[in-house]
């Protein structure tokens, strides 16, 4: 039989293609749509072929007039009984009518119950006895696979035996969204992808969602052509119907011509989910078409959801063993550091620690002009450039981390060599003081199943999109990336930060007991020493809780239990952390010399709102930003002061939807004042007293979490300038806090306690 010839594809927005409502069925059975009462709204076209029965003369009539009376009523009580969820459900094989067989498969939604019928040559229901060895020879193969790729390649043979699909595999996604082949099994005469990648353009992103939604997807034959719905409209939504969960759907014309490319006529795809997300897919190949029945798809989802599972712990046990030897490293670094008065001269004695906790090449402390390096770093002068570009870009206060600094940063192709990756900690968030990781390039070749760049084209151009035409092997050598930094160690560099600002506040304590501001520091810490010990002891006592739990829990296999012990051991630690950071940053406001320049307000305001984003991510949040003057202030305490009145805005109107936070400012001859408005929870101006006293809540930590030190340090940064801060709120309603600028900063810059 010659394959029909496919009709030309208009490709120019395969992007947006409707691929949950494509209108129409792959041909190899056919869908009816019903009503609550099992009454028939829509039919495939193809219904005629299948059952004798016209797809129009079908609509409105009983299922009994369509199916015929025997399997009507087999299948109505669980069609009609309102059971039934939105994933497809075996409801058992029928006989039709006219004596054709049928594996029934039943699922609510879109507002209607949907009835497939998959032709099948027997009249019984599946027998899954001979699915039952190779199902079970798997189980007990997992636990002798240590690694996640030896658990990849036995899943990759088991489901080709299943299925008798000519090339199995098991690929997982990059960062990038590019899918990296790590097992294969094929016949001999097929060609092999192990080890390739295909890029990430093969699979949009609408797709990879209906991936993360709709765990397989069956293609019987990529020469198929489609049976459209009868009437094309959801009767109940007046729009087409939503088959993201339907056996049937048909698929993009896009992805049939990709298969037709790839010498493929039948495809199977199971999603494999780790923790929520879409890690990789056990992608099956056939040169042939290649019916699937339903309980072979069945046995393919349960070995690839074992399959996420297995990948989902032995990547946990992995990184918690990670996280431990590097957490062992930091505590012994600490320990080193406390021995001397300078934190930063302390650090020439750990170096060697620091780059095996960081696996780098290379370690510099940049503190003002001094600048220590140790191991293979790039000269000073670089050093300094690199350090004052971090700060340009408002990276001076958070942890920054890259593997290809050469893509980001102007003059770092002449430091590919040695440091085309980078992880820069801040030490000090008012000075230029910082510790930096610094890893050399790895030059590597990457197989992939093709060009990826066959399709680029020069910016503005506008082409039409086609599927890929080759899949032929394309080496591509990499320059100037290092090996990826690992999220522990990113986390754990964070942890380390707190600590060292924690010894760091030690230290200032010790100066401090030598000034002639003692007195009045003392009286400060006296106010607030009961909220300090209380608010730092709950975590700590969270720790050595849940840490005397999880060493009680040391022989018991729950390890469900033991990962929420960590995981609250975790948090607490972060808190406390979070409490040591805050604490320092209000010491250091009152220390620390203003340094006023010229400051444009919109550009800092809109920088603060950037840094923002992960916190607000997912949220409605509706941003009313007036143009701001410039004025004459301190760039670094004005950024933090903004920081927290934005952070505040956003904590505290976390129920609403829409969120509004506006931003104005008002000019006169003395100043300017500037106002932050939202229309969030707001508090009881009885205590507006308290508001900006350090440790001062005016609402329980359980609704809103915070350190009670944010509003303290903008009224100190303000203050600190000559000027003055207040608030206003109506509450439950909204709240304004505003603060005022002088024209001319008649106080002195020099620090004070």
């Amino acid at each position: 039989m010659i394959p029909p010839v496919p009709a030309p594809l208009d490709l120019s927005g395969c992007a947006r293609e409707p691929i949950r409502t494509p209108g129409s069925i792959q041909p190899h059975g056919f869908l009816l749509t019903l009503s609550a009462a099992g009454d028939v709204l829509q039919a495939s076209a193809n219904l005629a072929r299948w059952t004798g029965v016209d797809a129009e003369a079908a609509c409105g009539q009983p299922l009994a007039q369509v199916i015929g009376a025997e399997a009507a009523a087999r299948l109505l009580p669980a069609l009609t009984g309102g059971t039934l969820g939105d994933r497809p459900f075996y409801l058992g094989t029928i006989t039709a009518g006219n004596g054709l067989h049928f594996d029934a498969l039943g699922h609510a939604w879109d507002g209607v119950v949907i009835l497939e019928c998959e032709a099948v040559e027997r009249a019984e229901a599946p027998d899954f006895r001979h699915l039952y060895p190779l199902l079970g020879d798997f189980l007990l193969k997992v636990n002798e696979s240590q690694s996640v790729e030896s658990l990849a390649e036995l899943a990759a043979y088991h489901v080709r035996m299943v299925t008798g699909f000519g090339r199995v595999m098991v690929y997982q996604f990059d960062r990038d969204g590019h899918g990296h082949v790590m097992a294969e099994s094929k016949d001999d005469s097929y060609h092999s992808y192990m080890g390739q990648r295909f890029p990430a353009s093969d699979i949009p992103s609408q797709a990879r969602e209906l991936y993360a939604l709709s765990r397989i997807r069956l293609i019987q034959d990529a020469n198929y052509v489609p049976s459209p719905l009868v009437p094309g409209d959801n009767p109940v939504t007046g729009a087409r119907n939503d088959l993201s969960f339907a056996a049937l759907r048909s698929v993009s014309p896009v992805h049939l011509q990709y298969m037709r490319n790839m010498g493929t006529l039948a495809s199977m795809s199971v999603s494999l989910m780790v923790k929520g997300k879409l890690w990789g897919l056990i992608s099956c190949h056939n040169e042939e078409a290649c019916p699937l029945p339903f309980e072979k798809r069945t046995a393919c989802e349960q070995l690839g959801q074992v399959l996420a599972l297995c990948i989902e712990s032995r990547e946990d046990a992995s990184e918690l063993q990670f996280r431990l030897e590097v957490r062992r490293m930091m505590v012994a670094m600490l320990g080193n550091l406390t021995k001397g008065a300078d934190v930063i001269d302390n650090m020439s004695s750990v170096f060697p620690e620091l780059l095996r906790f960081a696996r780098a090449g290379g370690v510099a402390v940049v503190a003002e002009e001094r600048v220590l390096t140790f191991g293979d770093t790039p000269d000073v002068a670089a050093i300094r450039n690199l350090v004052s570009w971090l700060e340009a870009e408002g990276h001076g206060a958070d942890i920054f981390h890259t593997d290809a600094l050469s893509s980001i940063y102007p003059r770092g192709a002449a430091l590919k060599r040695n440091a085309s990756g980078l992880l820069a900690m801040p030490i000090s968030r008012l000075h230029k003081h910082y510790l930096l990781w610094f890893r050399p390039e790895v030059v590597h070749t990457i197989e992939w199943a093709g060009n990826p760049h066959e399709k680029e084209v020069a910016p503005g151009t506008l082409v039409q999109l086609t599927p890929r035409t080759s899949f032929a092997t394309w080496r591509e050598e990499i320059h100037g990336v290092s090996l990826p930094w690992h999220v522990a160690e990113i986390e754990l560099t964070g942890e380390f930060r707190s600590a060292l600002l924690g010894i760091a506040l030690e230290r200032a304590e010790q100066m401090a007991e030598l000034a002639e501001e003692l007195g009045r520091a003392n009286k400060e810490l006296e106010a607030f020493s009961y909220s300090v010990s209380h608010d730092l002891r709950a975590p700590l006592r969270h720790i050595v809780g849940f840490s005397d739990l999880l060493l009680e829990s040391s022989g018991s296999e729950d390890a469900t239990m033991r990962q929420r012990f960590l995981t609250n051991i975790k948090e607490s630690a972060r808190l406390a952390g979070k409490l040591v950071d805050d604490l320092l940053s209000f010491s250091q406001m009152g220390r620390a010399a203003l340094r006023p320049v010229d400051v444009d307000m919109s550009k800092l305001v809109a920088s603060c709102i950037d840094k923002l984003a992960m916190d607000v991510k997912g949220r409605n949040i509706e941003w009313d930003l007036q143009a701001l003057p410039r004025i004459t202030a301190d760039p670094t305490f004005l950024h933090l002061a903004v920081m927290n009145l934005l952070s505040n805005a956003v904590k505290f109107t976390g129920q609403r939807d829409p969120a509004i936070i506006r931003v104005w400012a008002e000019q006169d001859d003395a100043g300017t004042v500037f106002h932050f408005a939202d229309n969030g929870a707001g508090f009881n101006m009885d205590y507006v007293h308290k508001l900006f006293g350090v440790f001062q809540r005016l609402h329980r930590m359980e609704d809103f979490q915070g350190t009670g030190i944010g509003l303290a340090n903008v009224r100190r940064i303000v203050e600190r300038h000559g000027g003055q801060v207040w608030a206003d709120s109506i509450q439950g309603q909204s709240a304004t806090f505003s603060f005022s600028i002088p024209r001319t900063l008649a106080l002195s810059t020099q620090p004070r306690a």
